[in-house]
């Protein structure tokens, strides 16, 4: 079992010691009421159990938020986003644990936030690509499941920015909805190695080069990928997800504060 701290685990101490001041300012209650005045512990810590309390159950049971910190899911998510992770679409996890009450299972196409395999108090998020048992082809930036190549053409609507130069924007169907992903316009495909592939994995993966690889989904795995596809550390760089380690499903861009028109956005 990999344990990490993030603020939900930070959040359980906090409340693990202000539910203990306020056990405490219960069972001294009358001590507390002859002295007429609260003590500092019973301010700060008791008064917030409630607070605190309410705020974890919210985020280990419903919801989540992050802040997106670089540009391996453009377009799709930008730097600076804040994103909510639907907790209840996979099932909620213990916290200190990967101990999961599971309500659904992840599907090919969702936007997923996990902890990262090299460092579990890390969350990462990616689209996830491949399903346990899946064959897939890369080839320059494209993808083929069970040998059905996912839909791909080329989109001209989306205006780019200053770190979209030298890129092209494609529209991909790798479940529902469509989505936008990006590629380097010389080279398509052809900036990420797939190190992964070729050490730990190399039963389940055959490299031709870097753009070009095959690989089987070993069972109770994932491969996740970011859209930005030559410009994202993801399954081809640190190998495939272990199911433990999904945290929940991103559904939308709550705010930027960079670019208030990205609020509420679906993903």
């Amino acid at each position: 079992m990999q344990i990490g701290i993030s603020v939900m685990e930070y959040m359980t101490l906090a409340a693990f010691v202000t539910g203990t001041f306020w056990v405490v300012s219960k069972v001294r209650r009358k001590e507390i009421a002859r002295e007429g005045k609260k003590p500092i512990w019973v301010s700060y810590g008791a008064d917030l159990f409630g607070v605190i309390g309410l705020m974890l159950l919210c985020r280990v049971a419903i919801a989540d938020w992050q802040e997106v910190p670089s540009g391996s899911m453009e377009p799709t998510l930008r730097v600076g986003d804040r994103i909510l992770v639907n907790k209840l679409a996979y099932g909620p996890r213990l916290p200190f644990t990967n101990t999961a009450i599971k309500f659904g299972e992840p599907q090919r196409g969702d936007v997923v936030v996990f902890r990262y395999p090299g460092d579990v108090s890390t969350l990462y998020v990616k689209r996830l690509v491949g399903l346990p048992g899946d064959f897939i082809t890369y080839h320059e930036g494209t993808i083929s499941i069970n040998h059905q190549p996912f839909q791909i053409k080329a989109d001209t609507s989306i205006k780019p920015r200053a770190e979209d130069a030298g890129q092209s924007f494609f529209d991909e169907v790798a479940g529902d909805p469509q989505h936008v992903i990006k590629l380097n316009t010389e080279q398509p495909g052809a900036m990420i190695s797939p190190s992964a592939w070729l050490s730990e994995y190399r039963n389940a993966c055959f490299v031709t080069s870097t753009q070009d690889w095959e690989c089987t989904v070993p069972a109770g795995r994932y491969l996740m990928m970011g859209d930005n596809r030559d410009h994202s550390a993801d399954s081809r760089v640190w190998g495939f997800l272990d199911e433990k380690q999904v945290y929940g499903k991103a559904v939308k861009v709550l705010i930027n504060f960079s670019d208030f028109s990205r609020s509420w956005l679906p993903l």
